[in-house]
């Protein structure tokens, strides 16, 4: 990796090769351990999150994950192995999460006058009444807010708990922040009209995001990292199938278990 680095840049594998000690990155991934309700996976199947939503393990091996990050190469987007290049691509974003490529880019307004009517609005109820200016929704709220649906719900209501569940996943799972426990309201809106929230090209986004993370993760203080770990790992384990077989416990992705 020496020979592919700027010598203006500092990179992780550079400090490897000079230490003892391997670095092994932490990250936050907070998957709902909980049973879906079926009353509105009709509704996340509309908006295009039903298959990620079935992601019920977050049984990740940091030491892999850091392994991967030592041959990141940041100005290709791209890992080097002694065999040659390759990366994560939009095609296994699709084939890993099934969510969508194609399509509107991920984008809108990041700061709201009125958050609490936007989620008066969308999610039925408001996180922060007392807070005029808040950007983020925790994931405990969240939680809560998916668990304590009634047995008789309206329509409204379901549709208010698709929302939070699809929220949770965004914030959580498929664009996580390395030290978060909430997600940002932006993402909020785009999630109004479930038939339209399919028209977004999340996959791109997510990929985007694990590319920003993975280049940030080189630099040798970094300590954590963001991103959609779970793709990575089952990709990594996809495509480089030998690794699969290195595990006291089997992994619970679809395509590594092929």
């Amino acid at each position: 990796m020496a020979r592919l680095i700027r010598s203006d840049i500092r990179h992780i594998s550079d400090a490897a090769n000079n230490e003892d000690s391997f670095r092994v990155l932490r990250g936050r991934v907070s998957v709902l351990k909980i049973t879906l309700d079926a009353r509105f996976m009709s509704y996340l199947e509309l908006a295009g999150f039903a298959s990620v939503a079935l992601i019920r393990s977050s049984d990740l091996r940091f030491d892999l994950l850091s392994a991967l990050v030592e041959r990141w190469r940041p100005e290709t987007h791209t890992f080097h192995f002694p065999c040659g290049e390759c990366t994560v691509t939009l095609e296994d974003v699709a084939l890993q999460l099934g969510l969508p490529i194609d399509g509107s880019p991920v984008t809108g307004v990041s700061s709201f006058t009125d958050p609490a009517a936007v989620c008066y609005q969308l999610l039925g109820e408001s996180p922060e009444d007392g807070d005029k200016y808040f950007s983020g929704i925790k994931f405990t709220w969240l939680k809560a807010k998916i668990c304590g649906l009634s047995a008789t719900a309206t329509e409204g209501e379901l549709m208010c708990a698709a929302r939070a569940y699809i929220m949770h996943m965004i914030g959580a799972v498929l664009m996580p922040d390395a030290n978060g426990d909430s997600v940002h309201l932006s993402y909020l809106p785009l999630l109004a009209d479930f038939s339209f929230a399919r028209s977004y090209s999340w996959g791109s986004a997510v990929l985007a995001t694990l590319y920003r993370e993975l280049c940030r993760a080189t630099e040798p203080q970094v300590k954590d990292i963001g991103g959609c770990l779970i793709l990575l790992q089952s990709w990594a384990l996809y495509r480089m199938s030998f690794l699969a077989h290195v595990s006291h416990q089997p992994y619970l992705y679809p395509l590594p278990l092929r």
